[in-house]
């Protein structure tokens, strides 16, 4: 079979079960970038199958669950969201993020930074935005061979997730006035928890949805400032459930006004 850039495949020794598109070709390997994942990954042109017509983001689906958990009476009562600070390590899913905001009427300021360089960035753009929330995220990778998950070295950017999020809590400590959303697929949680995140991936190790954090940033700029968030309710709104994302009791960020 014949592959090509941009192609959508899936791998037949994973059991077809994750979406790539195929990002470079060189020689007999594929270098491919996961469609719904966070996740790179290369393999044979051989393990490879071609994927046809077939609708593989599902955006909408989440968009549409997301709706459905408020129930807003617009024609009483008008509604002004938490604001979202969303900085990633990858523009593909940036932009995606940034759409999905939209569609929920989410005020959102979107920043594609190499996950190195948030640490020497973010305080300039917290200071400058003041957001409610601030989302982290990029890409990850626990390395099994290399020992210990516990071990933070073991991690692609968990370390640079860390680094981040400590500036981030010390520019604004009460962890209610800025709700921290750090980590990326198979990212130390308990370190990010520790760090000082609001929430965080990924309590299994596992591979998260690239909207798994923006999900979680939504729920809590649409919910009611004056209650505390239901905590397993939200976690059930990503796509990877707890296993991928975890967090702490928080209150939402949205200010409720009368009349419209």
């Amino acid at each position: 079979m014949l592959f090509r850039v941009g192609d959508i495949v899936t791998r037949n020794s994973y059991q077809n079960d994750t979406f790539f598109m195929i990002e470079k070709i060189e020689g007999n390997v594929a270098y491919l970038k996961g469609i719904n994942l966070r996740l790179y990954a290369d393999s044979d042109l051989s393990d490879l199958v071609k994927v046809e017509k077939q609708d593989v983001i599902d955006d909408e689906r989440i968009t549409d669950s997301i709706t459905s958990s408020f129930q807003l009476d617009r024609n009483e009562f008008f509604y002004l969201p938490g604001k979202i600070l969303h900085i990633d390590g990858d523009e593909d899913y940036l932009k995606r993020c940034m759409n999905f905001y939209k569609k929920l009427n989410i005020m959102a300021y979107g920043l594609c930074l190499k996950e190195a360089d948030i640490k020497t960035e973010i305080r300039n753009y917290l200071e400058k935005l003041n957001p409610d929330i601030v989302v982290i995220t990029g890409h990850d990778a626990y390395y099994r061979r290399k020992g210990s998950m516990d071990n933070i070295e073991n991690y692609k950017n968990t370390s640079n997730f860390i680094d981040a999020v400590k500036v981030a809590r010390n520019f604004e400590k009460n962890q209610d006035k800025l709700i921290i959303i750090a980590g990326a697929c198979q990212s130390n949680y308990e370190e990010l928890i520790k760090a000082g995140s609001t929430f965080a991936s990924s309590p299994k190790r596992i591979n998260i949805h690239a909207l798994d954090p923006a999900i979680v940033a939504s729920y809590v700029a649409l919910y009611d400032r004056n209650k505390t968030i239901d905590l397993l309710e939200v976690l059930g709104k990503t796509k990877s459930g707890a296993d991928g994302m975890g967090g702490v009791m928080t209150k939402g960020c949205m200010f409720v006004g009368y009349p419209r």
